[in-house]
């Protein structure tokens, strides 16, 4: 048996947002090593469909859930542990993005993006702890480059992924000692359907992704990192050579680093900078 079918074989596992993107190819991942899995996703019909697809590998429950709700986000463990008697791993996936200077934003967009991306993760990490405490398991928060330094045109997403950020720093050094495990883990641009699901000014879905989806990393490599990186009990990981750049160089020439990010930005098709 290989190292991490040993490892992930029998782990109960709870993902978030797991009917697209990381969160359908994690969860696939995690059926390919035999892992028991617990699918949360705010569409009933894709996450059956996707949990008789996944049953065929390994255990596998869905639980309809709406992450920024917190009586969902109790319901959802509470259905984890009456199926399986413990928690071991949480992926806190769910997210939407926005694309839309402040200027023009309607604030209940914010508001929006802070509900699922940070209350979504604090809500279902309140309910898991105490099980994780028990497994000495895993909080996984899926954050981004925009978790690390400010995006333009993102100001909800990134203020959420900052959030996000400082909220699982803070809690992994509340548990120093408890064996608790908590990786940040920032994908950078992944080619996934978030962008096509990110709002615009007015709250309404943007649609069409503005960047060219086959450029980026599969949403399956990134699976791959986020589950080795479970198993080596990392506490942050970055991918992408432009995002590392971007955050190494902001360390050591922030004002020129915000003019390149600036003009990057703006490049994208039917940009709100133009």
């Amino acid at each position: 048996m290989k190292i991490m079918d040993r490892f992930y074989s029998g782990k109960v596992v709870i993902i978030t947002g797991a009917t697209s993107g990381i969160g359908l190819a994690t969860a696939r991942e995690f059926a390919s090593h035999k892992s028991k899995l617990v699918l949360a996703a705010r569409s009933e019909d894709k996450l059956k469909s996707i949990t008789e697809e996944l049953s065929q590998k390994t255990e596998a429950i869905c639980v309809r859930t709406d992450v920024s709700i917190a009586e969902d986000c109790r319901r959802l463990v509470e259905t984890a542990v009456a199926k399986f008697g413990r928690i071991d791993i949480l992926v806190n996936n769910a997210g939407i993005s926005m694309r839309a200077l402040f200027k023009d934003l309607d604030l209940e967009v914010i508001k929006k993006l802070m509900d699922v991306n940070f209350w979504g993760t604090v809500y279902c990490t309140k309910y898991a702890l105490p099980y994780l405490l028990e497994s000495k398991g895993s909080i996984v928060g899926v954050i981004s480059t925009a978790g690390f330094k400010g995006l333009p045109a993102r100001t909800g997403y990134s203020a959420s992924k900052f959030a996000v950020h400082g909220f699982l720093d803070t809690l992994r050094i509340e548990n120093l000692h408890t064996g608790i495990h908590v990786l940040v883990f920032a994908p950078g641009f992944t080619a996934s359907n978030i962008r096509k699901t990110a709002l615009t000014a007015d709250g309404s879905q943007q649609g069409e992704t503005p960047r060219n989806e086959g450029k980026m990393m599969s949403a399956e490599r990134v699976a791959r990192i986020m589950l080795r990186s479970i198993r080596l009990r990392r506490n942050k990981v970055i991918l992408t050579p432009i995002s590392k750049t971007l955050i190494a160089l902001t360390r050591i020439m922030p004002r020129i680093t915000d003019r390149i990010e600036y003009r990057y930005m703006a490049r994208e098709p039917d940009s709100p900078f133009k």
